[in-house]
């Protein structure tokens, strides 16, 4: 009887096998539909119309874009927890949404990490430190004793966003005395850090490097481990003495929990094969953003715990909720 069931118990497995290997073989099978938790025409959509387009020549399915914006990328994310979870609807979710929102949000309405399945990192953007062309801070030391002197503003693009992060981080790091004041995106932060109304601001260097490069804001160091190749005699963090006073904010792929294990490989497979395409990939490098794809669905889901459990306690620290 021991064979027997050891057999049986062996064609049972095999059995599983070749249906999961001839599931990730068959699909997709219809278009996919890929929720954006932003608006068209911002810097994050065009990428994934490329994406998606270059995605849709190799499995020969179309992929849609939805955006979805507002409350924080939680429009978005609860309509792909809902979705059914069989690979054909998908989240361009990122650091906020799955490294911020649940420190953030009393009450979340979605879990980042028992509703989604990581599939990839796709993109990233790192920050650089911008003041007014007018401040009498020249370097990042000169900037700390002036805020050590005086209470200065740093702007953001909203609560939590990397802009607050990091202007968290900086408080906490210096010592400085800076208050936050939050806008709606970058486009206004910026308006204001040309205008002289806010005192400094940490900002991607695709809205703020071409007016560095105009001379009309003053770059003083980039938050991330490397130069920025558009603003390369910008000094990094650690150049200055802040080695750690970093972020580079991230985008990548999710499905709903419960997805195959054969249609997240797929699916890895075709979004890393497709942003890596010399055609789309330097298509993305030219907007100031960086190609950060993941070798594995793991590699991926590493990063999003170690984040938000650093980001986490920025926030947490900050005394930044929300109700």
């Amino acid at each position: 009887m021991s064979t027997i069931s050891s057999i049986a118990r062996g064609l049972a497995v095999a059995a599983a096998m070749a249906a999961t290997l001839a599931q990730g073989q068959s699909f997709p099978s219809k278009p996919i539909t890929w929720i954006l938790p932003f608006p068209p025409g911002g810097v994050t959509d065009p990428v994934a119309r490329m994406v998606g387009a270059k995605v849709s020549e190799s499995i020969g399915q179309q992929v849609i874009i939805d955006n979805r914006p507002g409350a924080a990328s939680i429009i978005a994310a609860e309509a792909v927890k809902r979705a059914p979870a069989d690979g054909y609807t998908l989240l361009f979710g990122h650091a906020g949404s799955h490294a911020v929102n649940q420190a953030l949000y009393t009450k979340l309405s979605y879990d980042p990490q028992k509703d989604f399945i990581p599939i990839t990192n796709l993109i990233s953007t790192t920050h650089v430190l911008v003041v007014p062309i007018s401040s009498p801070a020249k370097t990042m030391a000169e900037l700390i004793a002036l805020a050590k002197a005086q209470p200065l503003n740093y702007g953001s693009q909203g609560i939590a966003a990397g802009g607050h992060l990091l202007g968290e981080m900086f408080k906490l790091r210096t010592g400085a005395v800076v208050n936050h004041v939050p806008y709606k995106g970058s486009g206004p932060l910026v308006q204001d850090l040309l205008a002289g109304r806010v005192d400094m601001a940490f900002d991607s260097p695709i809205t703020s490097g071409p007016h560095v490069r105009d001379g009309k804001l003053r770059a003083l160091a980039v938050a991330s481990p490397k130069r920025n190749r558009n603003l390369p005699d910008t000094p990094t963090m650690a150049e200055v003495g802040y080695a750690g006073l970093e972020l580079d904010f991230w985008f990548g792929l999710f499905a709903p929990a419960g997805t195959p294990p054969a249609v997240v490989q797929r699916l890895h497979k075709e979004f890393v094969a497709a942003v890596n395409h010399p055609d789309v990939s330097k298509k993305i490098l030219d907007t100031g953003l960086d190609v950060t794809t993941s070798r594995t669905p793991e590699e991926f889901a590493a990063l999003i715990a170690a984040d938000a459990a650093r980001l986490g306690k920025v926030v947490k620290d900050s005394g930044a909720r929300v109700d």
